[in-house]
């Protein structure tokens, strides 16, 4: 099986030596993502709805890169720096994968890579040939 690599531009992918994605044959796995755009500017600063919202559709944006579709996505887990934004974060996550229903995890952490930063998304998908 071939393994690709598709990486975002983000300063930490070379810091760290990371992928933002990797597809093995029919799996696709996405790294933590965070609300920080191409130019590395912050979206969605202190709104954690804007920033879940923001991350999804980038995770998406990768899952497509690497061949696959929304539909594709069957896991996230959902890390968050204050659980009581549960409400928000589970609207967005709600609007997005509402007819998809993939099984996820909510967990509160103490903190992310920068204060900024209130939720972060990891993603796997499966494509069904």
């Amino acid at each position: 099986m071939k393994r690709e690599k598709f990486g975002s531009g983000s300063k930490w992918e070379e810091i760290v030596g990371y992928s933002r994605a990797i597809r093995v044959g029919n799996v696709i796995e996405i790294s933590g993502t965070v609300a920080v755009d191409s130019l590395n500017q912050v979206h969605g600063e202190g709104n954690a709805y804007e920033q879940t919202k923001f991350i999804l559709n980038k995770i998406i944006s990768f899952v497509e890169k690497a061949g696959g579709e929304r539909g594709d996505i069957i896991r996230t887990r959902i890390f968050v720096t204050d659980i009581s934004k549960w409400e928000e974060i589970g609207r967005a996550h709600g609007e997005i994968f509402r007819d998809i229903k993939p099984v996820t995890s909510m967990i509160e952490i103490k903190s992310l890579i920068a204060r900024e930063y209130l939720v972060e998304i990891e993603a796997s998908a499966i494509i069904i040939e």
